[in-house]
C-alpha cells in the first residue's frame, strides 16, 4: 500500500494537481499560466519567503509514516511531530495552521 501512496504523490510543490478543478490533468497548468500572468507569488516562492519569516513547518509523523513518506522526499527545513507537539505549539503561538 506504502507503494501505492508513493506512486499517487507529487514530486514536489510544481507537482501537485489542483484538487476537484484539476480538469482531466491540465487545471495546474492552467493555474500556474494565470498566476504567470498576473505575477502572484508561487508556492516555491511562498515557501522561500515563509523560511525567511522564521515561519515552523512541521509534518504528521503518524500520517507521514502510514503513507510511506521518506524523509528525503520532503522539502528540506522541516520539523516532524504528532498531535501533542501540535497542540502544544498552537497553545502558544500567535497564529497555526492545520493543513
Amino acid at each position: 500500500m506504502e507503494q501505492g501512496f508513493a506512486a499517487m504523490l507529487p514530486a514536489g510543490p510544481d507537482q501537485l494537481p489542483l484538487s476537484q478543478m484539476n480538469f482531466f490533468g491540465i487545471g495546474a497548468a492552467l493555474m500556474r499560466k494565470l498566476m504567470n500572468d498576473h505575477q502572484v507569488t508561487t508556492l516555491n516562492e511562498m515557501i522561500e519567503l515563509a523560511r525567511e519569516l522564521g515561519v515552523r513547518m512541521t509534518v504528521c509523523d503518524m500520517s507521514r509514516e502510514l503513507m510511506g513518506i521518506r524523509d528525503n522526499e520532503l522539502i528540506d527545513g522541516l520539523e516532524f511531530g504528532g498531535v501533542a507537539s501540535f497542540m502544544g505549539d498552537a497553545a502558544t503561538s500567535k497564529a497555526s495552521l492545520f493543513l
